[in-house]
């Protein structure tokens, strides 16, 4: 009996490997395709990122500089109406002409007026806006105001205190 019972059960355990490889085999197939699509996947995905670090290195080196020969400044003339004809040819404001060259609102109105002239940093902005067209002070003014909103610092008041009003 006991050879009996040990044929029956390794014919049972044989059988049963058998089902289980049935099922196993694909399995591992499958697994094994999946894997290599995620390394591909993988793979394909380092490289957009890649080229999307080199394509923003390129325009980070394609902005336009707004620098002028140091010649071409101590040459170019500046007066108020100039200054005013330069902001109606580039359809800009004042606001606007301010962020591009880093001053105060104040201080264009005053170059307009004439009260106040442009120092020298300042003149070489102005004579290489002279050379753009609206289209690209369009983007630089759309860079500069990115620029500014990321580098916007916080308050310096601490939330939840009061003012005091001083009489």
């Amino acid at each position: 009996m006991a050879k009996f019972e040990s044929i029956i059960k390794s014919e049972i355990v044989r059988l049963a490997k058998r089902e289980v490889r049935k099922i196993s085999v694909p399995l591992g197939r499958d697994v094994r395709s999946l894997k290599s699509a995620v390394s591909q996947l993988r793979k394909a995905v380092l490289t957009l990122q890649r080229i999307t670090a080199n394509q923003q290195k390129e325009m980070e080196k394609r902005r336009m500089p707004l620098e002028a020969a140091p010649e071409e400044v101590k040459v170019s003339r500046f007066s108020p109406r100039l200054v005013r004809s330069l902001r109606g040819h580039l359809g800009i404001t004042q606001k606007e002409l301010a962020i591009l060259t880093d001053v105060s609102v104040g201080a264009v109105h005053l170059w307009e007026s004439g009260q106040f002239k442009p120092g020298m940093k300042k003149k070489a902005l102005m004579v290489a806006l002279r050379k753009l067209g609206r289209r690209e002070v369009r983007k630089l003014l759309e860079d500069k105001k990115n620029q500014m909103t990321e580098k916007k610092l916080p308050s310096r008041r601490r939330k939840g205190t009061k003012r005091v009003r001083r009489r």
